[in-house]
């Protein structure tokens, strides 16, 4: 019988490890120790997905991690493939996140794991501010809801059944 060796498949998004925790459960028998990881996974062209996983060992709560960001991939719009359409603040917890569209050449002004979701999501030109809570997990799930809720202009005059040059 001849068995045939399955060929990794070429990975279609990038992996940014955002968080891991040591999570403990306290028994009578001692403490127990497990692990929690949040991943960002993006191609870098518009495209971004977060995602938890716990596990045992590290390795395997980054596995299930990415297995749910890549399952939770979402489009985001990019304006000229740099930057974002306007202006918009992302809230999740107690965290917001607030974004602005930046001139050519500026780079990403950002820090953490904002600045690894917006890197992941393909955004080159973007000025953002930590308004409330820096919890590394609620912070890149903000930037996600932020980058989400953003409408380009075609999106706009679709909803509204107009063309573009009519609301521009």
């Amino acid at each position: 019988m001849e068995r045939r060796r399955r060929e990794p498949r070429p990975k279609q998004y990038e992996e940014e490890v955002i968080n891991i925790g040591r999570v403990t459960k306290v028994t009578k028998g001692g403490r127990h120790f497990r692990f929690s990881a949040t991943v960002a996974v993006g191609n870098r062209k518009g495209k971004i997905g977060l995602g938890t996983g716990k596990a045992n060992e590290v390795v395997d709560a980054i596995k299930k991690a990415v297995q749910v960001a890549t399952k939770n991939v979402v489009e985001v719009s990019i304006v000229d493939e740099r930057t974002i359409p306007h202006e918009v603040i992302g809230i999740r917890g107690a965290s917001k996140i607030m974004l602005k569209p930046a001139s050519k050449g500026t780079g990403v002004k950002a820090g953490g794991p904002v600045r690894k979701v917006l890197e992941l999501a393909g955004v080159k030109d973007i000025l953002s501010k930590s308004l409330g809570s820096n919890t590394k997990i609620n912070m890149a799930y903000a930037t996600l809801e932020a980058l989400k809720s953003q409408r380009t202009k075609e999106h706009v005059a679709k909803l509204r059944g107009k063309k573009v040059e009519e609301i521009i």
